[in-house]
């Protein structure tokens, strides 16, 4: 399957998505001055090309019980980063799974209840994956901004 790159249209159709996924084509194509059929066209060619991913997203502010857990992950040998986070995708708690430059080979992040929580969790599910050799654990405590849209299409 071929990619086609996003023109100006497709990153507005974009940008419009990312404020809010459940406003309408119509709407859309209004907005941008094209056709409903445009819109949907072109919707349809970017989730097919996986160039884009419409999708509910929790939102952390409201999680009463819970925190958000960093945990920075170091491997024995540099040829095993990949081998440990597939092993680490695997894991449906983590949310996101990065491989990093810096101090540390690798970044996870998942929601814990408690310290307590996150120290039985990496533990029991990270540490004895083979060529994990330290990790490193941080909690968000309050976030002063957090930007849903994170993940952006840049040109």
């Amino acid at each position: 399957m071929t990619r086609r790159t996003l023109d100006a249209v497709d990153r507005q159709i974009v940008a419009r998505l990312s404020e809010d996924a459940r406003v309408s084509n119509r709407q859309i194509a209004a907005d941008l001055g094209v056709t409903e059929g445009t819109v949907r066209a072109r919707v349809k060619r970017m989730e097919e090309e996986r160039q884009i991913r419409i999708t509910a997203v929790t939102n952390i502010d409201r999680f009463r019980h819970g925190a958000l857990a960093y945990i920075w992950i170091e491997v024995e040998r540099s040829h095993q980063v990949e081998a440990v986070a597939q092993a680490l995708a695997s894991i449906n708690e983590l949310g996101f799974v990065g491989e990093m430059l810096g101090r540390s080979d690798l970044l996870v992040i998942t929601m814990v209840r408690s310290n307590e929580h996150l120290a039985e969790f990496v533990h029991q599910r990270i540490s004895g994956i083979p060529g994990v050799r330290r990790t490193e654990s941080t909690l968000g405590v309050n976030f002063v901004k957090h930007d849903y849209r994170m993940a952006r299409i840049v040109s």
